[in-house]
Order: C-alpha cells, then sequence, then structure tokens
C-alpha cells in the first residue's frame, strides 16, 4: 500500500476503495456540509443519508442545484432528534459513519456516547486533527483538539493508539509519534513533561506499539530537523513527527487552529475510538475542509 502524503492522495485511495459508504449527516441543512457530502457523493465515495428538518435539507440541496428526491431524508425536528435518530441509522447497519451538520458538536458527540443507544466500542474515543502543510510534503495529526479536555497517562496511550491506526490505514506502518511540551527534558513543575516521558518509556517497554514514540519534545525539534541538530537533539524523533499529541484539548485545538489561520494548511477532523468514524469539523471550517474530513474518515473505514 503507497503512504498517503496528500489529501490528493487520500482522494485517490478512497476512488480506489470504491466502497460508496451510507454517510449520515446530522442536522444536514447546513450548506458546508452539503457541499462537502455532495463533492464525495459525485466521486461516487459516499451514498448520502441526510437527517434533520426536512424543509432545511431540500432548501438547502435546491440552493446547491440538487433535489431532495434523488436522496434519503429522514425528518428529525430538532438538533438532539438529528443526532439521535443519524446515531441510531449507524447502529441498526442503515449507514456507515457519522458526520455533523449544523447541530452543536456537543450535542452529537452526547448521542454518540450515550451508554445504551450510542457507539461506544468500549475504547477511548478521541479527536484526530490531519493537517496538510504546505510544502511539508507529508500529513500530520495533532490530537486530542476535540474531544479529551484533561487525558492521564492511559487516556494519552489510547489516544496514541487511535492516531497511530489511523496512519496505519494511510500506509504508515511506523508513524512517529512526539508527545509535545515547551521542552525536551523532564522537569518536575511540569506534569506535562513526566507525563512524556513516562509515554516514551512504555513504547520503549513495547507498551506501544506499531509507532515509534518521543517525549517530552517541543513543536520545532519535532517539526524542523535542523532545529533538532541544532540542539543537539537525541531522541528518535528529529523533525519528522507524524503525530503530535497534544498535553491537553487547549493546546491541540489551538495549535490546529493556529496552522489552518496563519500557516494556510488545510484540516480534516474526525473522532475515532467509536464503532464508526464521526466527521467532526469545527464551525468555522470550509466546505473543502470538511471534504477532507470525509475521505479521512473513508480510508480508516478501509
Amino acid at each position: 500500500m503507497d503512504r498517503i502524503q496528500t489529501f490528493n492522495d487520500l482522494l485517490g485511495r478512497c476512488k480506489q476503495m470504491n466502497l460508496k459508504s451510507r454517510l449520515a449527516v446530522a442536522a444536514a441543512d447546513d450548506e458546508h456540509t452539503l457541499e462537502a457530502v455532495m463533492k464525495a457523493h459525485k466521486h461516487e465515495i459516499v451514498t448520502p443519508v441526510l437527517v434533520g428538518d426536512s424543509p432545511k435539507i431540500e432548501a438547502a440541496l435546491a440552493d446547491l442545484g440538487f433535489s431532495a428526491a434523488d436522496f434519503t431524508v429522514y425528518h428529525a425536528p430538532d438538533n438532539t432528534a438529528a443526532a439521535r435518530l443519524a446515531v441510531s441509522l449507524v447502529r441498526s447497519g442503515e449507514a456507515d459513519f457519522l458526520m455533523k451538520g449544523s447541530c452543536p458538536t456537543a450535542v452529537l458527540l452526547k448521542a454518540v456516547v450515550d451508554k445504551e443507544n450510542g457507539l461506544s466500542n468500549n475504547r477511548l474515543m478521541s479527536h484526530c486533527a490531519i493537517v496538510e502543510i504546505p510544502d511539508l510534503g507529508r500529513l500530520i495529526a495533532i490530537t486530542d483538539g476535540g474531544m479529551v479536555p484533561y487525558p492521564d497517562l492511559q487516556d494519552k496511550k489510547s489516544i496514541i493508539e487511535n492516531a497511530v491506526a489511523v496512519f496505519h490505514g494511510f500506509g504508515n506502518p511506523e508513524p512517529k509519534v512526539g508527545i509535545l511540551a515547551s521542552i525536551e527534558s523532564v522537569n518536575p513543575k511540569m506534569p506535562e513533561t513526566i507525563e512524556a516521558a513516562e509515554l516514551a518509556d512504555m513504547y520503549a517497554k513495547g507498551e506501544i506499539k506499531g509507532c515509534i514514540v518521543a517525549g517530552p519534545i517541543s513543536y520545532d525539534v519535532a517539526m524542523d530537523p535542523d532545529i533538532a541538530i541544532y540542539k543537539g537533539y537525541e531522541g528518535p524523533v528529529k523533525g519528522d513527527a507524524d503525530i503530535l499529541v497534544a498535553p491537553d484539548i487547549h493546546a491541540g485545538n489551538i495549535l490546529a487552529k493556529a496552522l489552518y489561520c496563519s500557516a494556510k494548511a488545510k484540516v480534516a477532523g474526525f473522532v475515532v475510538g467509536a464503532k464508526v468514524p464521526v466527521v467532526v469539523s469545527s464551525r468555522g471550517a470550509s466546505a473543502d475542509d470538511k471534504f477532507f474530513s470525509i475521505l479521512a474518515s473513508v480510508a480508516s473505514l478501509g
């Protein structure tokens, strides 16, 4: 399997897979979401299953030049009902994965994590942002900037394993993982550095598999080989990190949005660790970014 290095590669992989996965969209009247879904549909990557206020969905489709008569539409009068119905369609096998439309992320995820009627897989669910930075030459992941607020040591181990599974699906058999902190040494006054070192030790003992883990490591050392050499860093990740593990949700969220808003990066976002991928993009995400999020989710299905 060729390694996926760009979102263009990801599109090619999804077209080759020829799954035409059924995508349940909760509150599907959002313009950018529908535009992304219709683009994936035109590429024959997904079959849309649209859930929400039917008149609003019909109007939004019409604005994009489509007819609701050509798609499966389930009426749900509000966001909560739409989220629950979309989740139930996945649970019953009538859809293959899930996407957030205009409903708030918290509303959809509440339905996803519901113990009796949700999509729990008895694993920690975490958010994975897949980022394409201009001229970098590879995709990277930032995790977790959208699901687990303050992960403890075991949470971070699960977050790593979730992201590593995604990169295995991208054709990378041994992704390099950087556990981010502000420095590359352990400082007792900085618990993030202690946990990062513990995770690196867990990797060294074979408790984290299928990847290479280094930590604590600063962003510049993880991403720039010249800086890693200049600083004399001796760890196994020297400017070539594939996965960046943030110390908490705020750091991960800020990093992904900073790259998106200020470095012209393309960003896809989805939740992993549930029974199926859950496409969750920022409210400010463009239709293209939401399209990339669909592609990343489909690739992980295969």
